[in-house]
C-alpha cells in the first residue's frame, strides 16, 4: 500500500507540473497573441477629417487611403507601432545614447558613444523651430503611434522579456530615429580618419600616396572622366609592411575577410525611356544594411487627395518611427532611389594644450574652453552612469589614443535634418526632384531618380559641408594650427553637382567614387568602395541594350559574376605551380578546387570561389597585419581596409611588379609570400574542422538574421530567426550577400506603371513571431524571386472614423 500510495503520489506531482508549465506556456502564448496588430474593425481616432482605411493583403502590406496627408499620417503612425515599436525603440535609444536602459551595463560603451553628440537635445532644438504643415503631419504621425501601442491588449513581446515598459513616443523621437541613420551610414568616418592618421604618421609621402590611392581605372564616374595616372611605386615599404600578426600562435587562424569586413552598401539605377519599352524611366534600388529581423524597412501604398492630381497614390518603403514619408518609391510622376553617398561629411581636429592656459584648447579658431554638459545615463540594474561631454565650438571633444580631437560632424548642424523630404510626394519631374534632394536634411545620400516622361538625374540628397579644404587634406585628421581649416557651414543647394540625361541613357551608383572632374571636391571622400561593385553594375546594364522592361533591369541587382575575384583566382594559380605543389597534398588540393569547383559565380556550391576570396584576404593578412595590430589600439574599428579600400588595387599591382624593396621580411620571393597566404587559408579552413572540399562558399555565407532579442534569449532563437539560408553573392558585384548583411529591400518601377514594378526584402512585415507577416516574402529574397511591388488582394480592413 505504502508504494502504490508512493506511486500515485508522484504521478500527482509530475501531472501538477506539467500542468503548471501548460498553463504558463498557454498565459505566454495567450500573452503572444495579445500584443498582435488588429487587422479588422473599427476604431475611433479623435482628430481626423474623415474616415481612413488600412487594408492589408496576404502579406500585410497596408493600403492606407483617407481625405487628407494628416488623416495618412496618423494611421501610418497607428500601423507603425503595432506592427515595429520595439524595432522603432532601438532607433530612437540607438541616438540618444539610452541602450543601457532595456539591456544593463553591457550597452554601456556603445551608449557613451553614441551619447556624446548629444542628439536627444539637438533633437529638442530641432522641434523648436519646426512650424507649419510639416509639424501638423509630424504630431498626427506621433498621435497615431501612441494610440496603436495604447491599442495593443499585450504590451509588444520584447518588453516582457526585457522587464522594462515601453516609452510612450514623442516628436522628438521621430527625429532621433533620422540622427540613428547619420550613425548607421556615417559611423565609419571618424575610424577612417585615426587610420589614415597613423598611416601618414608611419609612412614617408610617396609610400601614403602609393597605399592610398584616391581613385583607378576601375571607376566607373557618372561624368566618364579618366582617373588620375597611378602614384608611382616607392623604392622601399614602410617599416611596417608585412610585420608579425602579433597573434596568439595557438589560437586559431581567422581571416580579416571572414567577418565580411568590406561590406559597404547600396546599389540604384536608372535607366531613360529611350532605352525602356515602355517610354518610362525604370528607377531600381537595392540599400545595402545589417539585417535583422524585423526588416528595416515597411513597405506602405498610401493615398490621399491632392489638387495637382486628384488621387495622389504614393508607393515604397517608409522607416518606422521616422517623420512619416515614403523613403524610396514613386509618387506615380517621379521614383526616386539612394545609395549612401560616402561623402566626407566629418572632420577630426585634433586640439592643442598647453600647461599655461589650463581648461582650454586650441581649434584652428583660437584658444577657446570648452563647455561641459552632464549626461546622465541610466542602466538597467545599476546606478545611472554621470557622463560628461565637453563641447567646443567645432563639435565634442573625442579622446583617442591619449590625443583630443573634436568631431565636427555635419550631423551636429542645425540644418543636418529637416522634413522637406516629404516635398518629394508632389515632385512632378526629375528636375524638381533634384532640386527638392539638395534640400533634403537626411544622411547625405547618392539621389537616383526618374520620371514618367523617360528622364533620369543624379544628385546628392541631404547636407552637405561647404568646404575650403582640399579632399586628399581633409579625409586625414587637422592640425589646430590653422593652416588645414575645417568646412564651415552647409553647401547652399545651388551649388550641388547633378547629372541629367547623360547620353549613354542610364546612371548607376554603388558607393564608389560619383564623379571624376568638376564637382568631386564638392562630395569629397568619406570612404568610396573600391568601385569593383559599380563598373559590374554600369557595364551590365549597358549589355543589356535598349528596350528593356522591369524584370530586366531588376535582374542587374542580382549579378552574381565572381569578376573581380577571377583575377585573384588566376594569380593563385599562378602561385601554385609544379614546384609549390611538390609533397604539398593541400596545396594540390587547392589547386584541384579552383580549377574544378568554379563557375564564374560566387554560389553556394563553389569551393572555388571561397578560397580564391580567402587567398586575397590572407594575402591583406600577411602584409596588412602588423598595421592593424598597431591600429586596434587606437580605435577598434580603425584598420588599414578602412583607411584605403583600394587595397586589393594596391596587392594586385605589388604582384604584377615583384619589387623587390617592398618584399616582406623572411619571404625570398613573391611565389612565397602567395604560397603562405594559400597555407595560412587551408590553416584556417582546418582550424574550423572542415576539409578544403567542404568550405563552400555557402558554408560561409549562411544568412543570420534574427531578432535583436535572440542575442538576450538564445533559447528562443527558434521563434525569433530566418532560416539560415546559404546566400550566392559577395561584396564586389552587384547582389550583395553577407551573413548578417546585404539587400534590405530590392525595388525595380517605372514611375506611372507601378503595377508593372517587383520587389522583395529580408523578413516580412511584422515584428511579432506569431504574426504571419513576420516571415512573409523572405523566402523570395533569399532565393532572388521578384514579387509584385503594389499589394496584392485586400484580406483585412481596419477602419478609423471620427
Amino acid at each position: 500500500m505504502r508504494k502504490r500510495g508512493w506511486k500515485t503520489w508522484t504521478l500527482r506531482a509530475i501531472t501538477a507540473v506539467l500542468g503548471l508549465v501548460l498553463l504558463a506556456l498557454l498565459g505566454a502564448w495567450l500573452y503572444l497573441r495579445g500584443s498582435l496588430a488588429q487587422l479588422d474593425g473599427e476604431r475611433k481616432a479623435p482628430g481626423l477629417a474623415a474616415e481612413v482605411t488600412v487594408g492589408r493583403d496576404q502579406a500585410g502590406v497596408p493600403v492606407i487611403q483617407g481625405a487628407s496627408r494628416a488623416d495618412v499620417a496618423y494611421a501610418t503612425g497607428f500601423v507603425h507601432a503595432q506592427e515595429r515599436f520595439f524595432q522603432m525603440d532601438l532607433l530612437r535609444r540607438t541616438a540618444a545614447g539610452e541602450l543601457a536602459e532595456l539591456f544593463g551595463p553591457k550597452a554601456l560603451p556603445l551608449d557613451r558613444e553614441h551619447r556624446l553628440h548629444r542628439f536627444r537635445a539637438r533633437a529638442e532644438a530641432m522641434l523648436a523651430r519646426l512650424a507649419g504643415p510639416e509639424r501638423v503631419l509630424l504630431d498626427r504621425y506621433v498621435a497615431g503611434v501612441n494610440d496603436g501601442l495604447d491599442a495593443l491588449r499585450a504590451r509588444p513581446f520584447e518588453y516582457a522579456l526585457t522587464g522594462a515598459a515601453p516609452r510612450p513616443w514623442t516628436a522628438q523621437d521621430s527625429l532621433l530615429v533620422v540622427w540613428a541613420m547619420y550613425i548607421d551610414l556615417q559611423n565609419n568616418v571618424a575610424p577612417r580618419e585615426i587610420a589614415r592618421g597613423w598611416m601618414r604618421e608611419h609612412s614617408d609621402p610617396a609610400q601614403l600616396a602609393f597605399l592610398l590611392p584616391a581613385a583607378s581605372a576601375i571607376d566607373a564616374t557618372l561624368d566618364g572622366g579618366a582617373p588620375p595616372a597611378p602614384a608611382p611605386l616607392p623604392a622601399h615599404a614602410p617599416d611596417w609592411w608585412g610585420g608579425a600578426l602579433g597573434t596568439n600562435a595557438q589560437a586559431p587562424i581567422k581571416l580579416a575577410g571572414a567577418d565580411f569586413a568590406d561590406a559597404v552598401g547600396s546599389n540604384n539605377y536608372a535607366v531613360a525611356g529611350a532605352r525602356t519599352a515602355s517610354g518610362a524611366a525604370i528607377v531600381s534600388d537595392d540599400m545595402h544594411l545589417g539585417l535583422q529581423l524585423p526588416n528595416t524597412w515597411f513597405r506602405m501604398v498610401l493615398r490621399f487627395p491632392d489638387p495637382a492630381v486628384g488621387q495622389r497614390r504614393l508607393v515604397g518603403v517608409t522607416l518606422p518611427g521616422a517623420p512619416p514619408s515614403i523613403i524610396v518609391g514613386s509618387n506615380g510622376q517621379v521614383a526616386w532611389s539612394f545609395t549612401n553617398s560616402y561623402a566626407d561629411l566629418l572632420d577630426l581636429v585634433e586640439l592643442g594644450t598647453d600647461a599655461a592656459k589650463a581648461g582650454q584648447v586650441r581649434t584652428p579658431n583660437g584658444w577657446e574652453t570648452p563647455r561641459e554638459h552632464v549626461e546622465l545615463i541610466a542602466v538597467k540594474g545599476a546606478p545611472a552612469e554621470r557622463f560628461v561631454v565637453r563641447e567646443t565650438s567645432l563639435g565634442p571633444i573625442r579622446t583617442v589614443g591619449g590625443r583630443d580631437y573634436a568631431v565636427h560632424w555635419i550631423a551636429h548642424d542645425p540644418q543636418a535634418l529637416n522634413l522637406n523630404h516629404l516635398k518629394l510626394e508632389s515632385a512632378r519631374s526629375v528636375d524638381e526632384a533634384l532640386a527638392v534632394a539638395a534640400i533634403d536634411g537626411i544622411p547625405a545620400q547618392n539621389f537616383v531618380a526618374g520620371d514618367a516622361r523617360g528622364n533620369i538625374g543624379w544628385t546628392i540628397a541631404g547636407v552637405l559641408p561647404r568646404r575650403s579644404t582640399p579632399p586628399e587634406v581633409a579625409t586625414f585628421p587637422l592640425d589646430p594650427d590653422g593652416r588645414a581649416p575645417t568646412w564651415q557651414g552647409v553647401l547652399p543647394a545651388a551649388d550641388y553637382p547633378r547629372v541629367l540625361n547623360p547620353g549613354d541613357g542610364q546612371i548607376t551608383t554603388a558607393n564608389s567614387r560619383q564623379l571624376m572632374g568638376a564637382g568631386a571636391e564638392r562630395i569629397g571622400d568619406g570612404g568610396f568602395d573600391l568601385g569593383a561593385r559599380n563598373r559590374q553594375l554600369h557595364d551590365g546594364l549597358l549589355a543589356l541594350g535598349g528596350r528593356m522592361d522591369v524584370r530586366q533591369a531588376f535582374g542587374a541587382s542580382l549579378d552574381d559574376r565572381a569578376l573581380f575575384i577571377a583575377e585573384w583566382r588566376r594569380r593563385a594559380l599562378a602561385a601554385l605551380d609544379a614546384s609549390a605543389l611538390n609533397g604539398k597534398p593541400q596545396r594540390a588540393e587547392f589547386r584541384r578546387l579552383l580549377e574544378t569547383s568554379w563557375d564564374g559565380r560566387a554560389s553556394v556550391d563553389s569551393s572555388g570561389y571561397r578560397l580564391a576570396r580567402d587567398f586575397m584576404w590572407a594575402l591583406y593578412d600577411l602584409l596588412y597585419g602588423q598595421a592593424n595590430a598597431a591600429l586596434k589600439e587606437r580605435d577598434p574599428k580603425a584598420t588599414a581596409a578602412l583607411a584605403g579600400s583600394r587595397w586589393p588595387l594596391v596587392l594586385a599591382r605589388l604582384l604584377d611588379e615583384q619589387p623587390p624593396g617592398w618584399l616582406p621580411g623572411g619571404y625570398p620571393s613573391w611565389q612565397a609570400v602567395q604560397l603562405a597566404a594559400i597555407d595560412r587559408v587551408i590553416a584556417a579552413i582546418e582550424d574550423e574542422g572542415k576539409n578544403l572540399a567542404d568550405a563552400s562558399w555557402g558554408a560561409r555565407n549562411t544568412a543570420n538574421v534574427a531578432h535583436p532579442i535572440s542575442m538576450a534569449v538564445p533559447a528562443l532563437r527558434f521563434l525569433l530567426a530566418a532560416p539560415g539560408d546559404r546566400l550566392p553573392g559577395d561584396a564586389h558585384m552587384p547582389r550583395v550577400a553577407g551573413p548578417k548583411f546585404g539587400q534590405s529591400e530590392r525595388m525595380t518601377l517605372s514611375p506611372g506603371r507601378e503595377e508593372e514594378g517587383l520587389y522583395n526584402m529580408p523578413g516580412g512585415q511584422s515584428g511579432h513571431p506569431l504574426s504571419p507577416y513576420f516571415l512573409a516574402g523572405h523566402d523570395a529574397w533569399a532565393e532572388g524571386r521578384p514579387l509584385p511591388l503594389l499589394p496584392g488582394k485586400i484580406q483585412h480592413t481596419l477602419r478609423f472614423v471620427r
